[in-house]
C-alpha cells in the first residue's frame, strides 16, 4: 500500500532509456569548409548566393516567430554539419525535402491533429505554379524547422517536463534530431516505419486507425436503435430487431466474420458478443444490457480519439522495451498485468488497483524481492483516517484483525487474512506501492477494479511467484508453499531484477489477435491528455 498523501498520480510502463546513435552522413554538397581556427558558431558556408549562419537563423525566427520553439533544434542542425545546407543537393530541393513535406502533408495517418505554423509558406515552396516563392534562405530554415516539427511530433511527443505535470512518471527516450536526420537522409524509408524509434504497438494502433476512420467514412457505424425506457435485457436465443442491428455492429468492427442479418440471438452470435466483451474488459456472459447497447453508440469518433491518444502515449516509450528478455507489466484501464520472459506471456493475471483519491502511480521500477507470508505494517494515514476510529470504537479491533503495535506502528501479522495476502512483490520507489496477493478475491469479479490504496493487487499472486522462481534450485514449489502457510514473514531476493512497468493505455491492440481492446479511462487521463494536445490546436493552425 502507499501513502494515500501521494494523490493524483499515475500509470503501463518505465521503460529503458534509449539512445539512437545512427550511423550515416548527410546528403548535402559541401562547397567550401570554414578554416580549422575558425569559430564553429561564426562559420559561414556560401551556397548558391545565400548563407547560413548563427545570424542569419536568428533573424529568421524574429521573421517567422511561431516556429520560434524549434530555433535552438535548427541551430544544433546546423552546427553539427558545419553551417552547409541540409536541403539542396543541387539547385534544386532534394527528393527527400519533398518526401518529408509529403509526410508532414500525412499527419493525421500518424493520429496527429495537428498543422505546422507557416504552412501556407511551405506550401508555396512546393506549389510549382506559385512565382514568387520564399528565398531560397528561407525556403532551407522553413524546411528544417518542418523537420523537427515532423520529427517531435511523431518520434518524441511530449517532452519529459510535460509529461511530469499531467502524472507519467515512466522514462521517456532521447532523440537526436542530427543524428536522426542523417539516417533518414540515408534511408528515407525510415520515414514510413523504424522499430528503432517507434514501439511495434504504436504501428499496431496505426492501423486501426485507419481501419475506424474508414468505418465513419462510409457511415457504417449506424446507431442502434432501442428504447432506453423499456429495453429488455438480451439472453440467447432472444428474438428482437435490434439484434440484427448488434449482430451488423459486430461485423463491422470485426468481431464476426459475416453477417447472417439474422433477428435471432443464435450460437453465431453468442461467441461474437464474447470476443466483444472480451475486447472491451467486460465481464465474460452473454446477457447485453441497456449499458452495453449504450456503450456500442458511443460515436466512431471517440473510437478515434482514443486510439490517437494511445498512439501519443506510445511516443514517450523507447522502442528497446519489446526487446527485453524478461519484464512486468501492468496496465491500469485494463486492470490487467503480464509477465514477459524471452518474449512470451509467462503469465496474465487480474488486478485490481487505487481508488480516485489514491490513484496508482505510472512509473517503472526493479522487482529485487518476494516476501512470503508478509506483514502488513499500516500506513500512517490508514491509521489516522480509518483505524484511530475503530480503535475507539473497539478496543479489541486491533486483536480481532490480527493486528499489533510494533515500535509506534501497527502492523497485521503474516495469515491467510493478511491484507497483503500470502505473497508481495517488492521494487523500491518513493510511493511505497507494490505488487501483492489479496484475500478479497471477490474483487476480481467487478469491472471496473479501482479499490486499493494505491498498490496493486494482483489476482494470480502465487503463479507469479512460481514463473519467476521456476528456474531457481534454490525455491522449488514445496519450499514457496511452506513460505505461503501464513506462518512466518519469509524473504526472497531475487538474484537477477526484473523490470516492471506501470502504464495507462486505453487502447491496445493484441500480439497474439491483432484485435484492439477499449479500456475505461478509470482516471480521466484520456480527457487530460485530450486537452493538453488538443487545447492550443487553433494557435498551433
Amino acid at each position: 500500500m502507499r501513502n494515500s498523501t501521494a494523490l493524483y498520480l499515475f500509470v503501463i510502463t518505465g521503460f529503458f532509456l534509449s539512445s539512437f546513435g545512427f550511423a550515416g552522413n548527410s546528403n548535402a554538397i559541401i562547397h567550401s569548409k570554414p578554416a580549422l581556427n575558425e569559430s564553429v558558431s561564426l562559420s559561414v558556408i556560401s551556397t548558391y548566393g545565400f548563407t547560413v549562419d548563427n545570424e542569419t537563423i536568428i533573424k529568421f525566427f524574429q521573421t517567422y516567430p511561431k516556429l520560434k520553439k524549434y530555433q535552438n533544434d535548427v541551430l544544433d542542425l546546423y552546427k553539427k554539419r558545419q553551417y552547409n545546407t541540409i536541403w539542396y543537393g543541387d539547385k534544386n530541393i532534394s527528393e527527400f525535402g519533398h518526401l518529408l513535406y509529403e509526410k508532414v502533408d500525412l499527419l493525421k495517418e500518424q493520429g496527429i491533429d495537428k498543422k505546422i505554423p507557416y504552412k501556407d509558406v511551405i506550401d508555396e515552396i512546393f506549389t510549382e505554379s506559385v512565382t514568387e516563392k520564399p528565398s531560397q534562405t528561407d525556403t532551407e530554415l522553413l524546411l528544417s524547422s518542418m523537420y523537427v516539427f515532423y520529427a517531435s511530433s511523431v518520434y518524441s511527443g511530449e517532452d519529459a517536463a510535460t509529461l511530469k505535470k499531467i502524472g507519467w512518471y515512466l522514462p521517456t527516450k532521447s532523440i537526436s534530431y542530427s543524428r536522426l536526420l542523417d539516417s533518414l537522409i540515408v534511408n528515407p524509408n525510415r520515414l514510413n516505419k523504424d522499430d528503432y524509434l517507434l514501439v511495434g504497438q504504436y504501428y499496431k494502433l496505426q492501423e486501426m486507425l485507419k481501419k475506424y476512420r474508414a468505418i465513419e467514412k462510409d457511415n457504417l457505424w449506424k446507431k442502434i436503435a432501442i428504447d432506453s425506457a423499456n429495453y429488455k435485457e438480451l439472453r440467447p436465443m432472444d428474438s428482437a430487431l435490434v439484434i440484427s442491428q448488434i449482430r451488423e455492429r459486430l461485423f463491422v468492427v470485426g468481431d464476426l466474420k459475416q453477417d447472417s442479418k439474422s433477428n435471432k440471438y443464435d450460437e453465431e452470435l453468442m461467441a461474437g458478443v464474447l470476443n466483444y466483451k472480451k475486447r472491451y474488459g467486460l465481464k465474460l456472459n452473454y446477457t447485453l444490457t441497456l449499458e452495453h447497447i449504450n456503450q456500442m453508440n458511443e460515436p466512431v469518433g471517440n473510437r478515434i480519439k482514443t486510439i490517437m491518444l494511445n498512439m501519443e502515449r506510445c511516443r514517450w516509450i523507447p522502442a528497446k522495451l519489446s526487446q527485453a528478455s524478461e519484464y512486468v507489466m501492468v496496465n491500469i484501464p485494463s486492470f490487467r498485468l503480464v509477465y514477459v520472459k524471452n518474449g512470451k506471456y509467462e503469465l496474465v493475471s487480474d488486478v485490481f488497483v487505487g481508488t480516485r483519491m489514491t490513484e496508482t502511480v505510472i512509473f517503472n521500477g526493479m522487482i529485487d524481492r518476494i516476501v512470503f507470508s508478509p506483514y502488513w505494517y499500516v500506513p500512517q494515514s490508514i491509521i489516522n483516517n480509518e483505524l484511530k476510529l475503530k480503535i475507539a470504537a473497539d478496543k479489541n479491533y486491533l486483536a480481532d484483525h490480527n493486528m499489533e503495535w510494533n515500535g509506534g506502528r501497527v502492523r497485521q501479522k503474516p495469515g491467510p487474512q493478511n491484507s497483503l495476502g500470502l505473497v508481495k512483490f517488492l521494487f523500491p520507489n518513493p510511493n511505497d506501492i507494490y505488487l501483492h496477493d489479496t484475500p478479497a478475491k471477490s474483487l476480481f469479479e467487478f469491472e471496473k477494479r479501482i479499490f486499493s490504496h494505491g498498490c496493486i493487487n494482483v489476482k494470480e499472486a502465487k503463479n507469479l511467484a512460481l514463473s519467476i522462481l521456476k528456474d531457481n534450485p534454490d525455491w522449488p514449489v514445496e519450499k514457496i508453499d511452506q513460505a505461503m502457510s501464513g506462518q512466518k514473514e519469509t524473504t526472497c531476493m531475487l538474484k537477477n531484477k526484473i523490470p516492471i512497468y506501470i502504464g495507462y493505455f486505453t487502447a491496445w491492440v493484441s500480439d497474439e489477435t491483432g484485435e484492439i481492446s477499449f479500456f475505461p479511462d478509470v482516471y480521466d487521463r484520456d480527457k487530460s491528455l485530450d486537452k493538453l494536445l488538443y487545447s492550443d490546436e487553433v494557435v498551433m493552425k
